[in-house]
């Protein structure tokens, strides 16, 4: 049987870090109200002129190094990002050129905002079941300091810059059970009609601006806690599993309340659940990489641990992947 299997993993942060201290000299707000309301004590910021494919490009190069593999072994760069370098051309496509693959394979950029990684890893994961790829890079980078409103203490305190990669190749030589070390499954869900809770107000073809975050942020909390939780479920039940069967949950960073709500809903300890949130803000596509990555590095995730990753973004998006490392 033919599946995919996740055989790395990189991350960059930027060098600025912003505390909650440093934000409360901008707007009206404290160290304490950010932390007891998010959880969040800091998050890095990417410094003037450096871009999101910048910061992609540092991880996807962290990523094949510990591979022990080149660009030319790359088949398809997949980049979740809602802060592309520009409208157009795809981010992807320049960290396709920065990592030296030339005219190899393909590369698009993916647009599910906080589900980003999940949407690419998912994309990837059936590139490669069909047999139409080999192995591919896939990215989550964000920018998203670009995007705040300074002035809204309700957004500004959140979010965060930063890149994680992973590469998953094909593993032609699964069983297809439940022990496989790959990706097991991938389960993506969106409505439309809640678009409105989390949007940024600007883009080419409204404002022709950029545009800032707007958020309603109790029903977002609302919608994360509830739809996480669906999802994780559906995860379990399609692999005929308990919730005491996950070693690691691996959640979007997006503020320790819903982390912790989601966790509870699981009857998961809090020494299984990976959180980064404290010291990454909110970082988008990229928090469910970032977090991995930490995780894997500092020796909590080891071979043939079952892990669990989701997230939630405007859209609303959401979904899930399991995993076994």
């Amino acid at each position: 049987m033919r599946r995919s299997r996740i055989i790395s993993c990189g991350a960059y942060l930027p060098e600025g870090i912003m505390t909650n201290d440093d934000i409360a000299k901008i707007v009206k707000t404290s160290d304490e109200w950010i932390e007891q309301r998010t959880g969040i004590k800091a998050r890095h910021i990417a410094a003037e002129g450096q871009t999101t494919s910048d910061m992609a490009t540092r991880a996807a190069r962290r990523a094949l190094e510990k591979a022990n593999l080149t660009a030319q072994d790359i088949d398809a760069v997949f980049l979740a990002t809602t802060t592309p370098d520009q409208t157009f051309p795809a981010t992807a496509v320049t960290v396709q050129d920065n990592i030296g693959m030339g005219d190899r394979g393909f590369a698009f950029d993916i647009q599910a905002v906080c589900s980003g990684f999940i949407y690419a890893l998912a994309t990837a994961d059936n590139f490669i079941k069909s047999g139409q790829i080999n192995r591919a890079l896939v990215i989550g980078a964000e920018r998203f300091s670009s995007l705040l409103d300074w002035t809204d203490r309700t957004t500004c305190v959140l979010f965060g810059d930063g890149a994680g990669a992973v590469i998953v190749e094909a593993d032609t030589a699964a069983t297809g059970t439940k022990e496989d070390r790959c990706i097991l499954s991938t389960h993506l869900h969106s409505e439309g009609a809640q678009r409105g809770q989390l949007y940024v107000d600007g883009g080419p073809a409204t404002t022709q601006t950029v545009g800032h975050v707007r958020m309603n942020g109790k029903e977002v909390f609302r919608h994360a806690v509830t739809r996480m939780g669906e999802v994780v479920l559906e995860t379990l039940h399609a692999n005929g599993l308990q919730p005491e069967d996950i070693r690691w949950l691996v959640p979007h960073q997006a503020n320790k309340r819903i982390i912790d709500a989601t966790a509870e809903k699981l009857h998961l300890s809090p020494e299984r659940v990976v959180i980064t949130v404290s010291q990454h803000g909110n970082t988008s596509a990229a928090s469910i990489p970032l977090a991995l990555t930490t995780a894997v590095e500092d020796g909590r995730i080891r071979k043939g641990d079952l892990i669990l990753m989701e997230a939630m973004g405007g859209g609303f998006t959401w979904g899930a992947a399991l995993v076994r490392w």
